[in-house]
């Protein structure tokens, strides 16, 4: 094992071992946490006394800093030597100087250039530029949102950027420690700001109350500091560890200052949000476009669901993809909707699709309830014991054909067998829960005969990465003609070196 690799072995034990609590030690910190929630929420606060730092980090420390996946979001922090970077990433320095002072003209966030901002930036720009596109493309979605919660609690509107470095833009995100969502808000902190976790419902995941307990929680450790950048240090590391780095600096504030007394991971948490605010921004000059959005927030509508619903349903009727009910409804945990007495659960979807919702709403919940026996339940009726079978894997089995002939699932398949590949061997066991009613199998198949089959045929072979979406896009169909045309009912099914069949210029 190299030295590199040891480090980083003995850092991730570490941490584990700070963050393995038990249930009563959370429960515990929750209270502790309540009882210094005024401490923090004091506006401008001038000192804190050194028993209350102490208690401070402690809590702080185990309910708040989060991101196990520390390492692989700052592993190119380290020293790079500026000229190894190549010609289409270019960026002289003084170039870097002039963007980074346009910059800080219009942020409240200190953008001054120094060496080691610049290492980071170009460390970016030549490992990174290929992620970006895929960023910039949940940007074109999430962005809008977290800038009107962002206007409403006048923070400024850059902290946007720091939700890449926390996610990366997945709602359904989430560390080794458990650091959840968008915001990567642990169990107890989200609690704290009013996120709700139940089996069903994880609202760390939901993009709308996640960023508003995140402005909150910013809000207040700006009251505490009186400085943004200071703010974001105490957000990935707790109050207490700033307070200390400015004592220790002498009691300096500029964020640059304080940096060598603060944790190895703190001291590179702003860096790292300083080079997404600036390549982002300066996108376009280094040749990084997005790519085209899965969808744009004022092509959905929400509605407040009346019974139990899951995403298989919804498809079943709608015709929406997994994906897009996914992308849409991050916070449902299981894809389900529940429906509980007195709570409002609602479900997002395209506008179009909304429209028909309303439109069958009555033959939408028959259609459910004829799914479910007892919808109180945690899960739908095919997961009742009394229901489940054996099947033995026989000479030309896979995944898909099985989960088709059984109207389950290929995720389901994977989920109650623990496989995390899709190899199959021979006479091997599988546990499945059928279907008592194939009706989306049914429907998905007597659906080709609705969809067109005009133009040019041609053949796209898959390749790693390639989804259903993208695939798509390029040839300028829709996903449901994809499905249609190449009998793919469960999930997107795609198998590396398989060929799709398509008819090109067929909307």
């Amino acid at each position: 094992m190299s030295k590199v690799k040891r480090i980083r072995f003995a850092r991730i034990l570490f941490f584990l071992g700070i963050y393995t609590l038990s249930a009563q030690t959370i429960k515990d910190s929750i209270k502790e946490v309540k009882s210094v929630q005024r401490l923090t929420s004091t506006c401008k606060q001038d000192t804190i006394k050194p028993e209350t730092l102490a208690e401070i980090d402690r809590l702080w420390i185990e309910n708040i800093y989060k991101n196990s996946d520390i390492d692989s979001v700052f592993s190119n922090l380290k020293t790079q030597n500026v000229s190894l970077f190549t010609d289409k990433n270019s960026l002289p320095t003084d170039t870097l100087k002039k963007r980074l002072s346009l910059l800080n003209a219009k942020t409240p966030f200190h953008l001054e250039y120094n060496v080691e901002l610049e290492r980071v930036i170009k460390s970016y720009l030549k490992y990174r530029s290929r992620y970006y596109p895929d960023m910039m493309a949940r940007a074109e979605y999430y962005f809008p949102l977290f800038e009107d919660q962002l206007a409403k609690y006048e923070i400024p509107l850059e902290i946007k950027y720091l939700a890449i470095v926390e996610s990366a833009l997945k709602p359904r995100a989430k560390s080794g420690v458990g650091a959840t969502g968008l915001w990567q808000f642990m169990y107890a902190t989200g609690k704290m700001f009013g996120l709700k976790v139940s089996s069903y419902v994880d609202e760390r995941q939901d993009p709308i109350k996640s960023t508003q307990a995140a402005c909150r929680y910013l809000e207040r450790l700006y009251h505490s500091f009186n400085d943004w950048d200071l703010a974001l240090a105490a957000y990935n590391s707790g109050p207490g560890n700033v307070s200390k780095a400015i004592r220790r600096s002498g009691n300096r504030t500029n964020y640059w200052n304080i940096r060598p007394f603060l944790p190895k991971e703190t001291a590179d948490y702003l860096p790292a949000f300083y080079a997404t605010m600036y390549i982002f921004e300066y996108a376009k000059e280094h040749g990084i476009y997005t790519k085209p959005p899965m969808i744009h927030r004022f092509d959905v509508d929400t509605i407040q669901v009346k019974q139990l619903l899951t995403f298989q349903q919804i498809q079943a009727k709608l015709g929406t993809d997994i994906e897009m009910l996914e992308f849409l409804n991050p916070s449902y945990k299981l894809n389900i909707i529940p429906y509980v007495k007195n709570r409002n659960y609602t479900l997002t979807l395209p506008l179009k699709d909304a429209l028909t919702f309303v439109e069958n709403e009555k033959d939408i919940y028959s259609y459910a309830t004829s799914q479910v026996n007892d919808r109180e339940k945690p899960l739908p009726q095919y997961f009742e014991m009394s229901k489940r079978i054996r099947y033995r894997v026989k000479s030309g089995d896979y995944l898909g054909s099985i989960a088709e002939k059984h109207g389950v699932y290929v995720r389901d398949l994977k989920k109650w067998n623990g496989l995390s590949t899709s190899n199959l061997q021979i006479g091997q066991r599988l546990t499945i829960y059928p279907k008592r009613l194939n009706y989306s199998v049914k429907k998905s198949k007597s659906a080709i005969s609705k969809v067109s089959i005009k133009g040019k045929k041609v053949y796209h072979k898959i390749k790693y990465g390639d989804n259903l979406w993208d695939i798509s896009q390029k040839y300028k169909v829709t996903v449901k003609s994809l499905r249609a045309w190449n009998g793919l009912w469960e999930g997107n099914n795609l198998k590396l070196g398989s060929r799709l069949v398509i008819y090109k210029n067929t909307l």
